[in-house]
This record gives structure tokens, sequence and C-alpha cells, in this order.
């Protein structure tokens, strides 16, 4: 039986991995917004994409409130993000 800590590990050296794919597009690489993208991937995927909105609405707003300021860089990193998610699970819909 596989530990947990081990598929922890596993999914961890997993999103570095990612990450450091995603960090080469240069729109992304600033701020946090891989991970506005690559998290927003999941959401897209096994939700739906007025879900991924709705979400990427939020975190900007969480983030005006905690004295920052809107960023549409950040919100569009992750409705992108939640669209390849969406593509996805389109793509493996049709395969089925």
């Amino acid at each position: 039986m596989i530990s947990m800590n081990l598929i922890t590990k596993m999914f961890d050296k997993l999103v570095e991995k990612v990450l450091a794919v995603v960090r080469k597009v240069p729109f992304l690489s600033e701020s946090n917004r891989d991970k506005h993208f690559l998290y927003a991937i999941p959401c897209g995927l096994f939700l739906t994409i007025l879900f991924v909105l709705g979400l990427a609405v939020g975190m900007e707003y969480k983030d005006k409130l905690k004295g920052g300021k809107f960023d549409w860089l950040d919100l569009g990193a992750t409705i992108l993000g939640g669209l390849i998610g969406h593509g996805l699970r389109v793509l493996f819909l049709s395969l089925i």
C-alpha cells in the first residue's frame, strides 16, 4: 500500500516541475500568476468555468480588501488556467 506521505511527495514534485515550465512564460512569471494559472486548471477540469470566474474575482477582491489592488492580469491568469482545465474536460469527455 502506498503511504499518504509518498503520494504527497510525488504530488509536490509534480507541481514544482509544472511550475518550472509555467514560469518560463513571461506573462505568468510575474507576481504569483503562475499559481493562479496552475491551481485554476483542476477547478476548470472538475468544476465549471463559471466556478473559475467566481474564484478569480473572489481572490482579487480578497487582495483588494487586504490593501492590495485589483489585478486584472491575475484575474486573466486564473481564467486562462480554468479554460485549459475546461478544455481538458471536454477532450476527456469526447474520448469516452
